[in-house]
């Protein structure tokens, strides 16, 4: 039973990252440094109005919230951090899942999902998050892609 779920999730998680892009997605990498793509693994639809809020660590460990948003009906979220407000360094997006499950009837295990990572280590980069989301778990995975290819 657990080798079938995880070869749907697996499954499910490469299908989302292969993805193309929306029409809508901003060609500019100087608006969309940063992208979010939500799957909702249960009805296999994007997960809309999922809301996320991205942090930034400072110098002295503490965390600053630079950006927030929702992901729209195609479960993304595009333009939610300019080239200026994402430098090098480390952050953290959490995605508020809790309040997802429960306007969609469930109970979900989770508070929250969250995603730490240390961006811009090897030159500049466009990051494309994306989440795999059941009421009992999720999976993330990114595709990070030099801009200046």
């Amino acid at each position: 039973m657990l080798q079938p779920l995880h070869c749907l999730l697996l499954a499910s998680a490469v299908l989302l990252c292969n993805t193309a892009p929306t029409p809508t997605h901003g060609g500019s990498d100087t608006k969309c440094p940063l992208m979010v793509k939500i799957l909702d693994a249960v009805k296999g639809t994007p997960a809309a109005s999922v809301s996320l809020k991205v942090h930034q660590k400072a110098a002295d460990g503490t965390w600053t919230q630079i950006a927030n948003g929702v992901t729209d009906a195609t479960g993304e979220i595009h333009n939610l951090i300019t080239e200026q407000e994402f430098p090098a360094g480390v952050y953290h997006v959490e995605f508020d899942t809790k309040t997802y499950w429960k306007n969609e009837g469930s109970t979900p295990f989770h508070e929250v999902a969250d995603v730490v990572f240390e961006a811009h280590a090897e030159g500049h980069r466009h990051y494309t998050l994306a989440l795999l989301l059941s009421p009992y778990s999720y999976t993330t995975t990114a595709v990070v892609t030099d801009t200046h290819q």
